[in-house]
This record gives C-alpha cells, structure tokens and sequence, in this order.
C-alpha cells in the first residue's frame, strides 16, 4: 500500500469518527432556564476533540498537497526520458517499400517516395528490391537472354524528427566490370527537411517525378515483366537529376513537386548508334556523374488524389541542353518533356494511362555540326518524340496472401517523330510509329513478392515478338 493510500484511508477514518464523535455527544433537546450561564462538561470536550481533528485534516490536506506535487514531477520525468520497451526486432527494421518510390518515395523511392508530417518510425530503415527476367524471341533463339536485371539496396536514416537522409545503391545485370554490360550506379541520395506541415525540401540526387512509373519502378508496382516502352524511350526509366525540390502536400489531395536540378547533355548523342536513336533523353541524361551544368533546369508536376482510388497528373521539364558545349551548337539546344497521366483503382480493378511527349530545339545546327551522312546508319538528333499507352487490370483470384492479377497493355510510341530542317532534301523522313501490345499477369505472394509473366506483339516488327518470365521483389 502506498503513502497516497494510507493517507487518503486515514483521512476517510478520522472524518467519520468525527461524524460518530458528533452523533454521540450531541445534547437532547430539554427545555433549559434562559439564564444558564455555563457551558456542560461533556460539550467542552466534544470541542477538544474537534479542534484536534481540525488540526490533523489540515496536516493530511498539506501531505496530500505534497505528495500530488512529486507525483506530477515524476510523470514529467518519465516522459521526457521514456523507457526502453523491450522488443525481439531486428537492430536494423525492415519494411515494405512504397510503391511514391519510393523511394522514392516519392521514397522509392520515391520516394516518393512524397513528403508529408513526420511519424514515428526506426531512426534507421532498410530497403531494396530486385528483378531476374527472362525473355525468348519467337524467331531468332539467339537472342533468348535469361538476366539478373536489377539488385538494389536502400537506405534511410532520420536524423531527427524533421530530417532524413535517403540511399539507393544500384546494381545492373548482375556483373559490373571493364568488360561487362553491367553498371554499378547511386539511383537516389538525398537529405530532406520537413519545413512544416504541408512542405519539404529535398536537396541531393533525386528521382524526377515525371509519369507513373519513375518514382515508383520497383517490379511490384507495376504490371509485366518489362518496364513499358513510353517510360523508358520517351521518359527515361529511373530517370533522375541532382538539385534542390520542394514537395507540398494540401488536404485537397493535391501533391505539387517543384524546383531546379541538373539537365541533359546532348553533346553526347551519338549519330552513328542505333540504340541511341531508341531512347533520345536515355541516351543523353547525365546521371549526375560529373554532369555539365553551365544552366539549372526547371520543373513542375502536380498530381491530385482527392477521390478514393484516382490519380491524375502531369508534370513539365525544361532546360538548357547545350550546357555551352562548342559540339553541342552552344546554348540553342533547350529540352522540353511534359506527360499527362492518370490511374483509377475501383475494387479489382486498375485502369491506367500516360502520354508524354518531348521536343529538343536547335537539332538543324546541331546535326549539321557534328556531320550529315545519307547511309543507313546515320541517326541524327530528332526534334520531337512521344508515346502513349493504355492498361487495364483485374484481380481476378485472391486467397490468404495470395493474387492473380491478369492484365492487358497496348502502346504506340515513336522515339523519331520529327526532324527540324536541314534543307537541301538532306532532312531524314520521320521513323514510323512502333504499336506493342502486351498480354500478360502478375501472381502476387504476400506484400512484396511476385512472378510475372507476358507475351509481347510488336506490329510492325514482328522479329520482337517475344514471350517474357519474371520475379521480382520489394521490401
């Protein structure tokens, strides 16, 4: 039994002696001489003993007072330093990566990866994901490849409640050597701030949030073995530039991204490499290793989110790509790729689209500077290119932690839609517009694995058709 106790019982006891005291000695009512003068002997000793137990109520009130007081300057103590809870996690927690990137996100990530109010969570979280493919040609089994495609692992670590610092760490097709394919690359690195409730600040290399599928690429956020060729030829997949970012989040869903970063370098654009020709930003984007950045670029995306399941968005990039280079025709190549893209889960089902288009100003001079050639092998800058695509999907089986997801995507893109003029009947014919249409599925095991699976139909190059197998992971 504590003091609190014992002196709360106490004082209950000795309030209903006082009440028996009073009860017992209290006089009969007798008619009395109104000159009775003295006061009886048994009513002076009833108020001894009240005046007595005055006296020790108010010596209870003044303990009890003091005891409240340490009572509330210990519940202070053990709230600013809060005990250890003992727990059986791991020193380094792992969780599910969002699908917002991310990283991105976005964390993805991110991702977005998107900021918004602190929450509790580890100082220090562990993320990654990885995809293994196979894919086998329909006319040519020569070109059948099985490839450890993606291994990457992430790291975030939260200085304290407003700050964070974010990692990825990239390996490409399994081997990274002088005389491999493969790449070892840093796809995220970042600090972010939270200013206040609604906006961040991130600073460092980050992942562009451009599309549905940059900021959230991870193999279990999207459907297919393959990553879809309008974000991957238009918008460059994991596409990503070092500068400084504000993201706002408003209580209207809308989620607005804005700032400057590092641009492309189209000085590298190599006219004599086809596979230049089939990416024209992949094959020109700096990756921040040692970019050129004589001028900032600028960019914008919004996406709104103020309907249970809907997504809408567009996002806008502009910059210099020239960056003073004498090969590259000075500052007159300036870069723009903007996209509208939208998503709508309703139960079962997912419907999702994106078009995104680019152009590149000042490619006549450039063309016309670094050589023109007629061969067959001569692929000069183009000014504009664009793609779309359109996809639905339906979870069609579920069971415990299980899914099947059938799906269905078609796609029309054209990495060459236009050449600005080169006069003089030397300005190349357009390329024709590639249509791909995928058949295919997603089997989900619980929240971070899945097997996929797909056929491919390539319309106008049917040396393409292919059927595709794959796994992938995200945590």
């Amino acid at each position: 039994m504590n003091s609190m106790h014992r002196l709360t019982l106490l004082a209950s006891t000795c309030l209903s002696l006082c009440a028996v005291s009073v009860a017992q000695a209290a006089p009969k009512r007798v008619a009395k001489p109104a000159a009775a003068a003295t006061v009886p002997s048994h009513e002076a000793e009833l108020m001894q003993r009240l005046d007595q137990l005055s006296g020790e109520m108010a010596q209870l009130k003044a303990q009890l007072a003091e005891l409240k007081q340490q009572a509330q300057a210990n519940k202070a103590v053990v709230v600013a330093n809060p005990a250890p809870v003992a727990s059986t996690a791991p020193a380094v927690p792992v969780v599910a990566a969002a699908s917002a990137s991310v990283a991105n996100g976005v964390e993805n990530g991110t991702g977005n990866d998107n900021a918004g109010s602190p929450t509790a969570e580890p100082a220090t979280v562990l993320t990654g994901y990885g995809e293994l493919n196979y894919n086998r040609y329909n006319k040519d089994s020569s070109r059948n490849q099985a490839d450890m495609r993606r291994f990457v692992l992430g790291m975030q670590h939260r200085l304290d409640a407003k700050t964070k610092i974010v990692t990825e760490l990239e390996v490409e097709h399994g081997v990274s050597s002088a005389d491999d394919k493969g790449e070892v690359e840093v796809e995220q690195a970042y600090a972010e701030r939270q200013l206040n409730d609604r906006w961040a600040l991130r600073a460092g290399l980050f992942l562009m949030p451009s599309g549905l599928l940059n900021e959230n690429h991870e193999p279990t956020a999207y459907y297919g073995v393959e990553r879809n060729f309008v974000e991957t030829a238009i918008i460059p997949s994991t596409w990503r530039e070092g500068g400084l970012q504000l993201v706002g989040n408003f209580d209207n869903g809308l989620t607005v991204q804005t700032g400057l970063s590092t641009g492309f370098d189209v000085s590298k654009w190599a006219s004599d490499d086809a596979e230049t020709a089939d990416s024209p930003l992949g094959s020109v984007h700096q990756e921040m290793s040692q970019a050129k950045a004589k001028d900032p670029a600028v960019f914008v995306a919004l996406n709104w989110r103020g309907l249970p399941g809907l997504q809408l968005g567009g996002s806008w990039f502009s910059g210099n790509g020239g960056q003073g280079q004498p090969t590259a025709g000075g500052n007159k190549l300036r870069v723009n790729l903007w996209d509208l893209h939208a998503r709508y889960t309703l139960g079962a089902l997912d419907l999702s689209s994106v078009y995104a288009r680019g152009t590149i100003s000042g490619t006549a001079d450039f063309n016309m500077h670094n050589g023109i050639s007629s061969g067959p092998d001569w692929y000069p800058i183009p000014k504009s290119f664009d793609g779309v695509y359109v996809q639905a999907a339906y979870k069609l089986w579920a069971w415990d932690d299980l899914s099947l997801s059938p799906f269905v995507r078609a796609e029309r893109f054209n990495t060459r839609k236009s050449y600005a003029d080169l006069g003089l009947g030397l300005t190349p014919d357009a390329a024709a517009t590639r249509q791909v249409y995928t058949l295919g599925a997603n089997f989900n095991v619980g929240q971070g694995l899945v097997f996929k699976a797909d056929v491919q139909r390539f319309k106008h190059d049917g040396d393409n058709n292919r059927l595709d197998l794959g796994m992938g992971w995200s945590f």
